[in-house]
């Protein structure tokens, strides 16, 4: 009863037992210990070098460099968001005001289209401007309600969101201190083949870098010049517009074309001819040649997968996590491509002779 099988089996039972029950008591706070992680990640190259220049002072540099981590990354989001809320708050009023009638501006695209295509329209029900007008409203008095849903649902979880932002922060400090040592231990505790652990763990360190740091430089930069288009052109809300175009253009090839391309189309039919050829050649041109030249060059490159796993994984991840996806859904292809790739080469060493 007491054989040394029983006691290891016995044990690894205890041991997924706890596992589980630790990562349920993680679960709450997901988000924070994924980002945590993925800054650490990040910015660790950064505390190494300030650690080098900080001899024997691993504190002062872990500070260091989540003071660089607030500065840099989070203190501009903080301020982006505030501006979004302000800028959303006014775009929000001229709708109430009437001043941004979508209604109209459909009607407008309705009456500048050709013949044949308004009949086409009337085949699909598409052409009925009352109609479309009816299911506009409902779908503006629906997406209305739940942006009030999502406001009250925000301002009772703003104590829940400071204990995450807190615990984010703390642990961010001690895996920017402690990393090295936590890595170690992670790669002796892995019941696998030393290299197949420092490979896995070197893909999936290399994977959220360059996913993070591509993606982000790419909706940063589509949203810029997509915001800096629309106020040149003079659309009113532009730093709305620039913000939703840097959120999907997570989305690659299609993410920023969902906004900038609907307003070229209402100048074009609307008799703005100039503005919609410009939009539409700076949105084809130089916003798209941002994602086809940086995405892969930043994302691609560094992961080694395909455009088109990049672009189904990172959906896919967004569909199931939210904005959490866009790292989770490739780094979650990666290491399926890696260890595939360990699998196969396992297997033609054993049929070697």
């Amino acid at each position: 009863m007491n054989s040394p099988e029983l006691q290891r089996n016995v044990f690894l039972f205890l041991l997924a037992i706890v596992t589980v029950a630790f990562l349920w008591i993680l679960f709450p706070f997901f988000g924070a210990v994924m980002w945590a992680v993925a800054l650490a990640i990040l910015f660790t190259p950064l505390y190494k070098r300030l650690q080098k220049r900080m001899p024997g002072r691993r504190n002062l540099a872990a500070l260091a460099t989540l003071t660089i981590c607030l500065v840099i990354v989070i203190i501009p989001l903080a301020m982006i968001a505030v501006s979004l809320v302000q800028e959303a708050s006014l775009v929000t009023q001229r709708i109430r005001t009437g001043e941004i009638n979508f209604g109209v501006y459909f009607q407008q695209i309705l009456g500048a289209l050709p013949r044949w295509l308004t009949n086409l329209l009337d085949r699909f029900g598409l052409g009925n401007v009352e109609g479309m007008l009816s299911r506009f409203g409902q779908g503006a008095a629906q997406t209305g309600q739940l942006i009030a849903t999502q406001a009250v649902s925000i301002g009772q979880n703003t104590f829940d969101f400071l204990v995450s932002f807190a615990l984010m922060m703390y642990l961010l400090y001690f895996l920017l201190r402690d990393g090295a040592e936590l890595s170690k231990t992670v790669r002796h505790a892995l019941p696998m083949a030393r290299p197949h652990t420092h490979f896995l763990l070197n893909k999936f360190t290399t994977v959220i870098r360059a996913t993070i740091k591509g993606n982000v430089a790419v909706a940063a930069t589509q949203g810029a010049l997509g915001g800096l288009a629309f106020w040149v052109l003079g659309v009113q809300g532009a730093l709305l517009w620039a913000v939703l175009m840097a959120f999907l253009s997570l989305l690659p090839a299609v993410g920023a074309a969902l906004i900038w391309l609907p307003v070229a189309v209402y100048f074009l039919a609307t008799g703005a001819i100039w503005q919609g050829v410009s939009l539409t050649v700076f949105g084809v041109v130089v916003i798209g040649l941002v994602d086809n030249i940086m995405r892969p060059l930043l994302v691609g490159k560094d992961t080694q997968m395909p455009d088109y796993i990049v672009l189904m994984s990172t959906v896919g991840g967004m569909a199931l996590f939210g904005v959490n996806g866009f790292v989770i859904g490739p780094v979650v292809a990666a290491l399926f491509m890696a260890t595939w790739d360990l699998f196969a080469s396992s297997n033609d060493q054993d049929e070697a002779p």
